[in-house]
């Protein structure tokens, strides 16, 4: 019982910290990168001159693939390193990641073999890269 209340009772210490690990881990050159290789993987499609249904069919597969990677290094910079202090200053950065994972799902790159959607995904990679290296420079 005293345990209880002698826990209650102690002194508490608050500690916080910018992200939970050292923001070096953080990179959104990961998702341009796979983003990349869709816009590659869709231009190789596009060149294939002999229809070669096995061809098509693992080029779709290993886009899809890249696809959720971008998604997921997306959503990583978004969860764990973007703070609050970052969205107050850049207000456009919850639309933009909301925009670029679409881009890269299955409305965009993942769905369909489209040149477009790969060039957009790669601008809103870059949007979202730019903000993320201001934030680098103010920390």
């Amino acid at each position: 019982m005293f345990s209880g209340i002698s826990r209650m009772l102690a002194p508490t210490l608050e500690v916080s910290a910018h992200c939970d690990l050292p923001c070096g881990v953080y990179d959104p050159a990961q998702a341009r990168i796979e983003a990349e290789s869709i816009k590659g993987i869709i231009e190789k499609v596009e060149g294939e001159k002999a229809g070669d249904a096995d061809f098509r069919t693992r080029a779709i597969i290993i886009k899809e693939q890249r696809a959720e990677l971008v998604k997921h290094h997306l959503w990583v910079l978004w969860t764990d390193y973007f703070k609050p202090p970052h969205f107050e200053k850049y207000p456009q950065l919850h639309t933009l990641v909301n925009e670029a994972t679409k881009l890269a799902g299955a409305s965009g790159t993942k769905g369909a073999l489209d040149l477009d959607k790969a060039n957009e995904l790669l601008a809103k990679i870059d949007e979202i890269a730019e903000i993320f290296w201001e934030t680098k420079k103010a920390a």
